[in-house]
């Protein structure tokens, strides 16, 4: 699983189909792709760091607060482009994504986890699978890639 973790200011999904929008300040934006083999485990680990990541200045300018320490939120965007690989060719392949059977449940795994850590009403989504329009205005600009299958 691999998270693209994008400080912001502002970020926002628009979803025209569906009339669908949600917006947040101060926070991240967290684009969240899921690769076949991942888990419930990489979800839960995943999530607990996202929260944890201390990225947001401290009062000597130091990256050192975490989204609770700042009462941050975070909008969470499925996208399984992350495990597009483009080494051959100019198409790329998506056959590392995981399927919508295997990665739905997981998306919500993490999203739940992140909403015990920091509360529903600090957690917004978009819709899985579903063609989006993602504002994100990247603040520093500060961006951290996670991926739960590299660990300590």
């Amino acid at each position: 699983m691999k998270a693209v973790v994008q400080r912001v200011s502002y970020g926002a999904v628009k979803i025209k189909s569906e009339n669908y929008f949600q917006e947040i300040s101060q926070g991240y934006v967290i684009l969240l792709g899921i690769r076949n083999g991942d888990s419930e485990k990489d979800a839960i680990f995943l999530a607990d760091k996202c929260a944890n990541l201390r990225v947001f200045e401290d009062q000597n300018e130091k990256m050192n607060l975490s989204l609770k320490d700042v009462n941050g939120e975070v909008l969470v965007i499925s996208q399984f482009t992350l495990y597009g690989d483009a080494q051959r060719g100019n198409r790329p392949s998506f056959i590392e994504a995981a399927k919508p059977d295997v990665a739905i449940p997981l998306y919500e795994k993490f999203v739940q986890r992140l909403q015990e850590i920091l509360t529903k009403e600090k957690v917004k989504v978009g819709i899985f699978g579903a063609m989006m329009e993602v504002q994100i205005n990247n603040d520093g600009p500060v961006t951290i890639i996670i991926d739960s299958k590299i660990q300590p």
